[in-house]
């Protein structure tokens, strides 16, 4: 069966830890990965949405699974791999609002991710909406197979593509990064990324937008943090400041921008919309300790209009 959103990457199990990890105290599980938090997100907002990945024969892989599908994310095209791990990552508070992480991948049963997977993703039809990221063809051969697989299929099918730079110096430079993503830019509808990552799909020195536009991108939003977003096509740009809320963590803001974002494209939006949807969702997320606990339901993108220290009864 055809779904809204596809996505597909690495979901890995999430420690958090109250303090600093060398004086030991509790950890918190839950889990964590871009893709995966993108594809709660939508859910929660009454989108069907499918994740696809590899998870360990192992206990943290049955959590990964259980959790999307209690949170409504269909996972029937995942797959086992017996002879791998779940991977690990571990939130660790260390400075003010300052937040380590370390992650425990190398090896992992996410970098088993294949071309395979993406084919059976596809199974029943093209969703109306590809998302994807700059963080699952750096894991790996097999991952990126996957995710140039599934570019292809979903431009065959006509879905619109979605490309979210995320870019991570831990797994690979900019040069890599940008030798990868830049060739899969004219099957790519929509771009997101930081002011930071621009560099990843545009040479220094170029203006991004004429470059993106021309390389066949028809819609670029540039995430600024506190500082708000951007949106742009070929004939008009729109601005939106973040919404003001008590920042907890900042962990996972990016992908909650994401689903709002795509929520909004899904709805019929226009831009300005769009934009409204993924800064209130992204303000639900830095408001909320966890990188997708806090997302909000449909019923509840309201609530950031209501007074601080309101009580809703």
């Amino acid at each position: 069966m055809s779904v809204d959103v596809l996505t597909l990457g690495e979901a890995m199990a999430a420690f958090r830890a109250g303090g600093p990890l060398r004086l030991g105290g509790q950890l918190s599980l839950s889990i964590a990965g871009a893709e995966a938090n993108v594809a709660i997100g939508l859910a929660r907002l009454g989108h069907s949405a499918r994740w696809v990945g590899v998870t360990g024969a192992d206990e943290l892989g049955a959590l990964v699974l259980r959790t999307l599908r209690a949170e409504g994310v269909d996972v029937s095209a995942c797959t086992v791999a017996p002879e791998a791990p779940t991977g690990l990552i571990i939130f660790e508070p260390r400075v003010a609002d300052l937040t380590r992480v370390t992650y425990y991948r190398s090896g992992s049963a996410g970098s088993r991710l294949s071309a395979a997977e993406a084919v059976a993703a596809f199974e029943g039809g093209a969703p109306r909406v590809l998302h994807v990221t700059g963080i699952t063809p750096a894991l790996g051969d097999g991952p990126l197979a996957a995710v140039t697989r599934a570019v292809a299929q979903a431009k065959a099918g006509g879905a619109t593509v979605c490309l979210d730079v995320n870019h991570r110096a831990r797994l690979w430079s900019v040069e890599r990064a940008a030798a990868t993503l830049r060739p899969l830019l004219p099957s790519v509808d929509l771009v997101v990324a930081s002011e930071d990552e621009l560099p990843v799909l545009v040479d220094a020195g170029a203006d991004p937008l004429t470059t993106l536009f021309g390389a066949g991108v028809g819609e670029v939003v540039v995430k600024r943090g506190g500082d708000g977003a951007s949106a742009h096509t070929p004939n008009l740009t729109v601005d939106r400041p973040a919404r003001r809320v008590p920042v907890v963590d900042t962990v996972g803001a990016g992908d909650a921008f994401v689903a709002g974002y795509l929520s909004g494209l899904l709805d019929g939006l226009d831009l300005i919309g769009r934009l409204d949807r993924a800064v209130t969702t992204g303000a639900f997320a830095v408001a909320a300790r966890g990188d997708w606990e806090g997302l909000p339901t449909r019923a509840e993108l309201g609530l950031l209009d209501a007074v601080p220290g309101t009580t809703i009864r």
